[in-house]
């Protein structure tokens, strides 16, 4: 809860028990970014959407906000238009890709069209093959940092 009132984004990698998707979360304004390299809408997944609420109203109650009974529910969700998958398994790496993407940008928002930056229909076997190295070598070197560590 320190800096509970600086506005931030927050990325959640979600698993809907075979498919990674990620959430992007302001949890000032209370905007939830969909993001699913399938296309789907988040009623697809209608228990995260449960939790992300629960969460989203829990933190507004720590920061004492208080809303009207419409109010309470006004938390935004909106789905987020980018480079959809072509096959069933790469989610994971497009979903890394994305928390990348925006990462670079530094942004707090993102365009409901992605960002203009990274707009594609599809990502290229190039793009995918990118974030698997850049996966790759970082587990690599975390695995050399935590073998430090436990030396």
């Amino acid at each position: 809860m320190d800096n509970k009132d600086a506005e931030k984004l927050f990325f959640i990698p979600f698993n809907t028990g075979g498919h990674w998707l990620l959430l992007a979360i302001n949890p000032i304004r209370e905007i939830v970014y969909y993001l699913d390299s399938l296309g789907n809408d988040w009623t697809t997944y209608p228990d995260m959407k449960v939790l992300i609420d629960t969460v989203l109203q829990a933190f507004r109650a720590q920061r004492d906000i208080q809303t009207s009974r419409r109010g309470a529910n006004s938390i935004t969700w909106i789905k987020v238009a980018f480079p959809q998958q072509r096959n069933q398994i790469d989610c994971g790496y497009f979903m890394l890709r994305f928390m990348r993407d925006t990462l670079a940008l530094g942004r707090l928002m993102i365009p409901t069209d992605y960002f203009e930056e990274f707009k594609c229909a599809f990502y290229t076997k190039d793009q995918v093959d990118e974030i698997k190295e850049e996966w790759c070598q970082f587990m690599i070197e975390l695995n050399v940092l935590f073998i430090n560590l436990c030396n």
